[in-house]
């Protein structure tokens, strides 16, 4: 009988660590399609933001850049994790992709601003908020997407930097919902400043975004701080 018992419990957690395998390799699978899709989504962004001198689409389309570095990071820690997952410290990496996120986000920050109060004391509008609209919308459903399926498989793995990582893709679909408003507030009324206002919007989360980068690059334990919530 204890042989019996033996034999059962191995095969107990062989399954177990298979469906482990299986779900940080869908891990894997959703930090890649947050990569690609924002690198996507910055090339796309800053292209028509930039053509159609909307400093809140072309903001969102740096801070899309800023993410990728993020991902990257985000992709060595999953992977790092499947391989160790009672690893929880982070390794010289993920420190260092951490703190050149953060500083990307000051630096944005500092460049909308600047951009921001030039086009408030000029009244400059942009030629459209048409593509703000429709890049937003679809930022929103794919955000959903992957903060959803992020959450799912850190409750599954009972991992907290995994759901950590769901819960900033959470702070990315609240900017995708600020573009969405500021772009449509202008394309329905022409109100001068709500592509500046929508903008400033955006600066407000990268100045979250930094400051959650470096606190997270200054404390060793793979977990989010509250206001990543």
């Amino acid at each position: 009988m204890k042989i019996d018992r033996d034999i059962t419990q191995k095969d107990s957690h062989i399954a177990l660590r298979i469906q482990e395998d299986k779900l940080y390799r869908w891990a894997l699978t959703l930090a890649s399609i947050t990569i690609v899709y924002n690198l996507i989504e910055g090339f796309v962004a800053v292209w028509f933001g930039f053509n159609d001198e909307t400093l809140a689409l072309f903001g969102f389309g740096l801070d899309s850049f800023i993410e990728v570095l993020s991902g990257i990071g985000i992709f060595h820690m999953v992977y790092r994790l499947s391989k160790s997952p009672t690893n929880k410290q982070r390794d010289h990496f993920e420190t260092l992709a951490l703190r050149i996120t953060g500083t990307a986000f000051y630096l944005l920050i500092v460049g909308i601003a600047i951009s921001a109060a030039i086009n408030t004391l000029t009244r400059h509008q942009p030629t459209t908020t048409f593509w703000g609209v429709l890049i937003s919308s679809l930022s929103i459903a794919t955000m959903y997407f992957l903060m959803r399926s992020k959450y799912y498989v850190g409750n599954q793995l009972n991992s907290d930097p995994i759901k950590a990582d769901a819960s900033c893709t959470k702070a990315c679909l609240y900017m995708s919902f600020l573009l969405l408003a500021s772009s449509l507030i202008y394309e329905w009324t022409g109100f001068a400043y709500a592509d500046s206002l929508g903008a400033l919007g955006i600066m407000w989360f990268a100045w979250q975004e930094g400051k959650e980068s470096f606190y997270k690059s200054s404390h060793r334990g793979a977990t989010c701080s509250s206001k990543c919530t």
